[in-house]
């Protein structure tokens, strides 16, 4: 484990939930258009790659049933997704921003793809098992992914760096997380509509809480 994760472990913080949106608030309002028309291109994306062929995407033969798994969107979503803290992070930096940096997590795509798939599997297998420790993992990776874009981690010790950290208040997180897929919900519920601002939105909340708790590169890292 490198020196700053260790530092980062033994570190002592206070989780701000009611500063977390405020300040998330005014991430996604300095940049409200962007969030949302990318949040539309995700959804556009994501509706083609489901009419790919199983096992590339969920289209099935007509005299199939069920579902087929969508490969395509599993690998690249989470690429994808991570534009939003790429952007979030800019802002939060005071740093230009422009459309174009939604897609720069494909600068990152291995590290950002194997998190995604390791901590996805870790957590399916606690699921599995007992189930509590798969809500334990759930949680306790909630910044795994932005340790990658902000600090250029590897997936492995982004995931144990931020299960480290977030396990010393897990309880506190546990309720941020619970709040953030409330806000997801009502997005949804709202003819689906409200998701376009409610989840950019909670991506928002989130990366302002890394940045209060870890603090921020001073500048965005390079390609």
């Amino acid at each position: 484990m490198s020196n700053f994760s260790a530092d980062l472990s033994h570190q002592d913080y206070e989780v701000k939930i009611g500063d977390y949106f405020s300040r998330g608030w005014a991430i996604f309002k300095d940049y409200a258009w962007g969030f949302i028309l990318f949040t539309f291109v995700l959804a556009l994306i994501n509706a083609v790659l489901s009419r790919l062929p199983s096992p590339l995407g969920m289209g099935m033969p007509e005299d199939s049933q069920g579902q087929g798994l969508n490969l395509v969107a599993s690998i690249l979503n989470p690429v994808l997704a991570a534009g939003y803290y790429c952007v979030a992070f800019q802002i939060a930096r005071n740093r230009p921003k422009s459309f174009s940096d939604f897609f720069n997590g494909f600068k990152k795509f291995l590290p950002l793809f194997l998190t995604s798939l390791v901590s996805g599997l870790l957590i399916a297998l606690g699921l599995v098992f007992l189930i509590v420790p798969g809500i334990y993992l759930a949680v306790s990776y909630m910044f795994a992914q932005l340790f990658v874009i902000d600090k250029n981690m590897n997936f492995w010790s982004a995931m144990e760096t931020s299960r480290r950290l977030i396990t010393k208040k897990w309880f506190a997180f546990f309720g941020l997380g619970i709040l953030l897929f409330l806000l997801v919900l009502a997005g949804v519920l709202i003819l689906g509509i409200g998701a376009l601002v409610t989840v950019p939105l909670a991506t928002c909340v989130l990366a302002a809480a890394y940045e209060d708790i870890v603090g921020l590169n001073s500048v965005a890292e390079g390609p």
